[in-house]
């Protein structure tokens, strides 16, 4: 059996909190503006200037994008901000997944509820590719929500013991 390699990115939706955090910065510039040119208006233009700047500089944080990348059985995430700021969030063997189901999957949802963190490197919006992984990290058990393209599941799949491994039903794997 050869190496295994796949990639994937998954764009997080902008949610109503980052649009509140958007308008909430270009007000604050407008009323650092007027407030300068009251108080200072020498350096008005300036000031304006540098909080433009660290405004724009904080928007660029709510550009999030993951990447999974699978390499022989370890699953690494990524968060990308603005396309250009990366930092590992996550590395670990897929086989130490205590379960890997579909977030609609009833089943098991008691497995889940016992999670004292959950990590969500999803889009935001829960669908048909949407999946939960329970493991253990640093001794806490952590739920970590996924969305893997086929490929990305297939990789997986060859990678963790069928019982630790529930599909969306209606999905059959060919490898």
């Amino acid at each position: 059996m050869g190496d295994v390699f796949k990639e994937q990115i998954v764009k997080r939706k902008p949610t109503v909190k980052d649009t509140v955090i958007r308008v909430l910065l270009i007000v604050l510039v407008i009323l650092i503006f007027f407030a300068s040119a009251l108080l200072v208006q020498a350096l008005a233009v300036v000031i304006t200037a540098v909080a433009a700047f660290g405004a724009f500089y904080l928007m660029s944080f709510l550009s999030v994008e993951y990447e999974y990348i699978f390499t022989n059985g370890e699953l690494d995430i990524d968060i990308i901000y603005n396309k250009s700021r990366r930092k590992r969030q996550l590395s670990t063997k897929v086989n130490d997944f205590e379960i890997m189901a579909h977030i609609d999957d009833k089943n098991h949802e008691s497995v889940f509820t016992m999670a004292q963190e959950t990590r969500d490197y999803s889009s935001g919006v829960h669908g048909q590719d949407t999946y939960m992984c329970m493991l253990t990290l640093k001794g806490k058990k952590v739920k970590l929500i996924i969305e893997p393209n086929e490929k990305m599941l297939k990789a997986i799949a060859g990678s963790i013991t069928r019982r630790k491994l529930h599909l969306r039903p209606g999905v059959v794997l060919v490898q």
